[in-house]
């Protein structure tokens, strides 16, 4: 196929890799597993994710893509629009599953949760900070549902009172953050 046959269909290289990429990830499906243990299906998510960062062709091509990205907001609207977007969702699904289940606190920000479980990856994988490995993977599930789990304090603790939605607060004329 000729250069100006791929323009007509692609406006940009970055099109044409998004395309491709988006053709692979309707190959795995969309769903999120929901076997009732919260931990494991993440972790299992989570593990599939680091295998595609670690795939020596999505690798590239993901990478080239986030390049792509950076400098056409049209195409990183549409991969928000078409890939991230739907994936994301799909994660706030489990999520919510896993609250109803009383596994998560109620009243967190999903987008929040869901950027702070993928995130951790997506930063290793993109800058190259240490290996990204299944074995990290669990850590970051781990870590990110110690940190949004129910709070079932004794009434009177530090964390009862977080439970309850308590801030910090910059104690006057001192400089010194308390909780209130």
């Amino acid at each position: 196929m000729g250069k100006q046959t791929i323009y007509r269909w692609w406006p940009s290289k970055g099109a044409v890799m998004f395309d491709s990429l988006l053709a692979h990830q309707r190959e795995e499906g969309g769903a999120l597993p929901d076997t009732g243990d919260v931990e494991a299906d993440l972790k299992l998510v989570l593990r599939a994710t680091v295998a595609q960062f670690n795939d020596p062709v999505l690798d590239g091509m993901t990478r080239a893509l986030a390049v792509e990205i950076q400098n056409d907001p049209s195409l990183g609207r549409e991969m928000v629009d078409r890939l991230l977007g739907p994936q994301l969702e799909a994660t706030k699904d489990r999520i919510r599953s896993a609250q109803r289940a009383g596994q998560i606190a109620e009243d967190l920000d999903l987008s929040v949760v869901v950027e702070m479980i993928f995130a951790p990856l997506f930063h290793r994988w993109m800058l190259r900070t240490a290996p990204l490995t299944p074995e990290y993977a669990d850590s970051v599930v781990e870590m990110a549902l110690g940190a949004f789990a129910r709070r079932r304090a004794a009434p009177g603790d530090r964390a009862s009172s977080r439970a309850r939605g308590s801030f910090w607060t910059r104690t006057a004329g001192t400089g010194v953050t308390a909780v209130s």
